[in-house]
């Protein structure tokens, strides 16, 4: 669920932000994140170990945040975990659930739509196909929706961690399973390799509006000019009399955009069936 705000100052006005109903509370507070699974990281603001800008529009962010160590493996085979709460995570755009496992150990995961406090999920190949549960592909019924997959087994989950997106299941043979990635694309992967029930939760986090350019400036996102309003030294499209259109997309360093392919010719693409723009 969304929140639209009534408009007392201008900033309001445009401003919508999640109502973040999924997440765990206690009283009217959210829970607090787990002290042993925080890590403290310094932002870069895009610069290089020379102090050379290699990212541009970062810097200058007034909220601090500490790293959660999420659990992309779930490597922890045949133990039953329970979930503890659903919390919120400042360096992703899903939410992510505190593991209880019946060890005693505790882990973050990222929290599937629908996953609540007191729900058990598991890693295993014999485990109930609920949402939240992990297991091989091999085992997972054609047809299901998942999301945290496994580009090579025991590496981790590398595809599809984003608020709202799962994959589709929809053929296995040979070794090889074949999916639909949300981007439409249609590839095969290693049978072997796990994958999470479910579809990521906040899927309605693309509707969000910040509203003001400040807010972006609070989480370390500076302007982005555009490069027609700049001089002919300092961008492709600068420079002219006035507001034109007439040049070739480029970036600033004149490499051409909008459609060019930058993907490495020495990269196989005989595990992608379908491109994703057919």
């Amino acid at each position: 669920m969304t929140k639209k705000f009534r408009p007392i100052t201008p900033t309001q006005r445009h401003l919508v932000l999640t109502s973040n109903g999924e997440l765990t509370r206690e009283g009217r507070a959210t829970i607090k994140p787990q002290k042993a699974l925080l890590k403290r990281v310094r932002r870069t603001s895009g610069r290089n170990h020379h102090g050379h800008v290699t990212c541009r529009h970062r810097g200058s962010a007034a909220h601090k945040k500490f790293v959660r160590l999420v659990d992309f493996k779930r490597d922890k085979e045949n133990v039953p975990a329970k979930v503890s709460s659903v919390e919120y995570d400042p360096n992703r755009s899903a939410h992510i659930a505190l593991l209880h496992y019946a060890d005693g150990e505790k882990r973050y995961i990222l929290a599937p739509q629908g996953l609540k406090r007191g729900d058990e999920v598991s890693t295993s190949d014999e485990a109930p196909f609920d949402v939240g549960c992990c297991m091989r592909m091999k085992h997972i019924p054609l047809g299901s929706a998942i999301h945290n997959i496994e580009i090579y087994p025991g590496r981790g989950g590398q595809l599809v961690r984003s608020a709202g997106l799962s994959a589709q299941l929809m053929a296995r043979s040979g070794g090889y399973v074949t999916l639909k990635m949300p981007s439409g694309e249609i590839r095969m992967i290693n049978e072997n390799c796990r994958a999470t029930l479910g579809i990521v939760s906040n899927a309605e986090r693309n509707l969000r509006s910040e509203g003001k350019a400040g807010r972006i400036r609070w989480m370390g996102i500076r302007p982005t000019v555009r490069g027609t309003a700049m001089n002919p030294v300092d961008h492709p499209h600068g420079g002219g009399e006035g507001k034109h259109n007439g040049y070739l997309p480029q970036t600033p360093w004149a490499m051409y955009t909008k459609g060019y392919r930058t993907r490495s010719k020495r990269k196989s693409n005989k595990w992608i069936v379908q491109d994703r723009r057919k």
